[in-house]
């Protein structure tokens, strides 16, 4: 089960002014189950999106892409259960055709539709369940769909990841509202599998880039479940303006600052919220590499201690065999290392200091921090005044029975 997140309940996400969700099934998973979501975009709306940096992009990342570049977008269609990755030109038919058929019902132009997709990679995209699926999503557009929206781009996840907060801006109440998908395959090196984030906040292209930019650093790209980047990451960033404060157009102002914070709050919950729904995660990790000479060489350690099966394993068997981290961090790749001020803590405990076995350090003490389904790993390079940090979770039995069976 999920490490400590609660699913959202119903009626718990907050209506986006100028923002409508229109949620059915197309059947591409199970009968019933809801499988495509289309998000209306109101006229003025302000977009920026971040696409994974995979080189085997799916097909719709492409065409996403190639349609964000030319004009605003008013339209999102999302389809869960099939990735139309790996396709080759098909893929790209398949992609294109879906968003036209969105364009005729809307009677619009296609490249105003942006298509997003996660599931199997390798299978070619159901065109016709999903097309003949538009009309029900048009049918069920509205404003406080987020919810069902959240469920709808669900594929091994357990717990839908959804968070809603209002914050004020120039005497105004503004609303952000984010969901977001991702369960396995989740070492992104953008953003996440999926997410949509929306404010009635009004803002300018520049200053809603930069929050993007800044709020997707912080948050889905400091986490990682397997280490595997996905073909298909996307995060959509949405401001309707409908909220009545003045435009943000300054990064400096105090208003974008306000704003920012909001988002990257949100942006880090659905982060977090995608690790602690790691597929058979036990235990929600944050490692924390600090005294570096950069930010860049203390990620670098913090991921490699993320990625090791064997501290994965350990975590999982609560087993306090800090050798592999210190094995980790050996083996991090930094170079001109003085061993000598390295130290490695447990929670609060200290199990490595100056390099070498703590005096102070008993078993016990390590398994009592083992023992919790929340746990800090935390490293001292003594190097510098750079830190970083970035969250995992362990490697359990059902991590590998999830993936061994995830297409039967």
């Amino acid at each position: 089960m999920p490490v400590n997140l609660t699913a959202p309940v119903k009626g718990s996400l907050l209506a986006v002014d100028g923002i409508k969700l229109g949620i059915t099934s197309a059947g591409i998973k199970k009968v019933g189950t809801p499988d495509v979501v289309l998000i209306e975009l109101a006229q003025g709306t302000t977009t920026s999106a971040v696409y994974t940096q995979n080189a085997f992009c799916a097909a719709p990342v492409t065409l996403a892409k190639q349609h964000q570049a030319k004009v605003s977008p008013q339209y999102l269609l999302i389809n869960s259960g099939n990735a139309n990755a790996g396709t080759g030109d098909l893929g790209m038919q398949s992609a294109q055709a879906c968003c036209q058929k969105v364009a005729e019902l809307a009677q619009t132009t296609v490249e105003t539709v942006l298509p997003f997709s996660t599931g199997v990679i390798g299978q070619q995209l159901p065109v016709d369940k999903i097309t003949q699926a538009m009309p029900a999503a048009f049918a069920d557009l509205a404003e406080d769909n987020w919810f069902d929206a959240a469920h709808g781009i669900m594929t091994t996840d357990i717990v839908a990841k959804a968070l809603s907060k209002k914050i004020e801006i120039d005497g105004q109440l503004v609303t952000i509202t984010g969901i977001a998908k991702g369960s396995g395959m989740i070492c992104p090196n953008m953003a996440t599998m999926l997410s949509y984030i929306a404010t009635d906040a009004a803002v300018n292209q520049s200053v809603l880039d930069d929050i993007l930019l800044r709020s997707a650093e912080q948050s889905f790209n400091r986490i990682s479940v397997d280490g595997d980047t996905s073909t298909n990451d996307a995060c959509v960033l949405m401001a309707t303006a409908k909220a009545g404060n003045s435009e943000i157009n300054d990064l400096a102002s105090d208003a974008a600052e306000t704003l920012y914070q909001a988002i990257a709050e949100v942006s880090q919950y659905l982060a977090h919220a995608i690790v602690r729904d790691g597929e058979g995660a036990t235990k929600f990790i944050e490692v924390n590499v600090q005294q570096g000479q950069d930010t860049e060489e203390c990620r670098q350690v913090a991921y490699t201690i993320a990625h090791s099966p064997l501290v994965k394993t350990a975590l999982f068997a609560s087993d306090p065999n800090w050798g592999r981290i210190l094995a980790a961090v050996g083996r991090s790749g930094v170079t001109d290392f003085d061993l000598s001020k390295v130290a490695i803590y447990l929670g609060d405990v200290c199990i490595v200091e100056n390099g070498e076995p703590a005096a102070s350090y008993t078993e016990q003490q390590g398994q009592t921090v083992m023992n919790q389904d929340e746990i800090i790993i935390k490293v001292q390079l003594g190097r510098g005044q750079a830190q970083d940090t970035i969250w995992t979770c362990d490697f359990s039995y059902d991590y590998v029975k999830i993936n061994a069976e995830y297409r039967t």
